[in-house]
């Protein structure tokens, strides 16, 4: 039996309240977001490396981003059942805590110089990356009518600070490591194990009321009831059924609403049967996947790249610094631009910048530092365009009651392929060569853009 959160005492005829409350949401997540994103951020930076010079093997060390996407996969539908149970906050405090855990264990894991427990600590670390995309729809509970994109993507922005502070303390933090006692490649664990511990707190002191209660609590009294269907509060529940867009239903008239919002077997059920019924979702949840996969592919080996041509950890963290930067600095320009230009052409603008990014990327040179840093830039403005464009569609296309289970399966399905796109990535590099990866995922992200383009044109205003 699950136990309803206190519904905060705001009454649905005070938008300045609720405002006020959004306010200080959006505040809460970006501080988050930054000592979060620091994490992250810091300890991939060299996590690939630390594996292969542990296991001895390329092929292996390209298991250090599958194990950190794949554990952010499998920690993507229990973050949004403990939202769906016990509020964001709940969910946000269940992903930042593993990641916590994740870090301890992958210390411990260099300290004994053990690759297998370095990647089961990596595993838990992706519940820093679960938590950070948990958050980006935590924004949109409370947001107004015409505002979810925009608020959805300033909270993408936040972790700009800490993504592209945290590779250049990734050395500063190795050497204080060492200075301190702990082993060669710890430091950098150590920091982010500090910076979840901030995170922590930022959201537990932070976050109430609760976003996702307080929009359960004001659509509450329009259906009349608060069960479960009153859980799925989102930015068209906060402002009313005119939010959720031309032709939507309300929640509480969408088919099997709060029957299934319990449990993880009922929230897949919900979204695949979303899926099936409405293509824009479909592409949303496809080009979300697809730009993710490129993206991640060709990042989680560009430090072994550069670190086989003889590159030093700063130049490392540098290329990676810009590289965040891309993914995030742009970001409320891009929801801008998907909120003017729609969202489709900007996932196909998101799909030609990861295409050019890729043939830079693999066709330089041995001493090619700049080309490929030019591409990894733009490969994460690419992964910019299609990760907010993309999770806007994908919101606006379900109704409003079941999207918290497209929402969880859009980021179970993006993590998954990630993965995948690591392992597969590893291995090209390994058995062929990183220029043969870029001219693979150039070749894929193109047939997805002509894909997309021409299912756009096909039923008119679909995006």
């Amino acid at each position: 039996m699950t136990t309803t959160p206190a519904r905060p005492d705001i009454s649905p005829a005070d938008p300045r309240r609720v405002a006020a409350v959004q306010r200080r949401t959006l505040g809460v997540l970006t501080a988050a977001q930054i000592t979060s994103g620091m994490g992250v951020a810091v300890s991939f930076t060299l996590s690939s490396v630390l594996v292969t010079r542990l296991s001895g093997s390329e092929a292996i060390g390209g298991l250090a981003g599958t194990a950190t996407v794949l554990g952010a996969a499998l920690l993507a539908l229990p973050t949004a059942r403990a939202s769906g149970a016990g509020g964001r906050r709940t969910g946000l405090t269940l992903a930042y805590g593993c990641a916590t855990l994740g870090c301890l264990v992958t210390v411990l894991a260099i300290a004994v110089g053990s690759w297998p427990l370095l990647l089961a600590g990596l595993v838990l670390f992706g519940g820093g990356s679960a938590g950070n995309l948990a958050s980006r729809y935590s924004a949109t509970d409370l947001s107004p009518a015409g505002h979810a994109a925009r608020h959805l993507s300033w909270v993408v922005w936040a972790a700009t600070v800490g993504s592209v502070a945290g590779p250049n303390l990734a050395d500063p933090a190795d050497q204080l490591g060492e200075e301190l006692g702990l082993p060669a490649g710890a430091g950098p664990f150590a920091l982010a194990l500090l910076a979840f511990v901030l995170a922590l707190g930022v959201i537990t002191a932070g976050l109430r009321p609760d976003p996702l209660v307080l929009a359960r609590s004001l659509t509450a009294p329009a259906r009349g009831t608060g069960g479960a269907a009153g859980a799925e509060g989102g930015s068209a529940a906060a402002a009313g059924p005119a939010a959720a867009g031309p032709g939507a239903r309300p929640a509480a008239e969408a088919p099997g609403a709060g029957s299934t919002a319990g449990t993880g077997d009922g929230t897949l059920r919900t979204a695949w049967r979303s899926l099936r019924e409405s293509p824009a979702a479909l592409r949303a949840l496809i080009a979300i996947a697809v730009s993710h996969t490129a993206m991640v592919s060709i990042m989680s080996m560009t430090p072994i790249h550069l670190d086989h041509h003889g590159a030093a950890i700063s130049v490392i963290g540098m290329v990676i610094s810009l590289h965040i930067a891309g993914m995030y600095v742009l970001s409320p320009a891009v929801g801008w631009l998907a909120d003017r230009a729609g969202r489709v052409p900007v996932l196909v603008l998101g799909m030609a910048l990861l295409l050019v990014a890729a043939v830079l990327a693999g066709t330089a040179g041995e001493h090619g530092v700049p080309q490929v840093t030019a591409g990894l830039v733009l490969l994460g403005l690419g992964w910019s365009c299609g990760h907010v464009a993309g999770s806007a569609m994908l919101t606006e296309a379900v109704p409003l009651a079941r999207r918290p289970a497209a929402q969880g399966l859009s980021d179970l399905v993006m993590n998954v392929c990630g993965a995948t796109g690591t392992v597969v990535a590893g291995v090209v590099v390994q058995v062929m060569s990183y220029g043969v990866l870029g001219g693979a995922v150039a070749a894929g992200v193109a047939a997805v853009a002509v894909w997309l383009a021409l299912g756009h044109r096909r039923p008119a205003g679909a995006a």
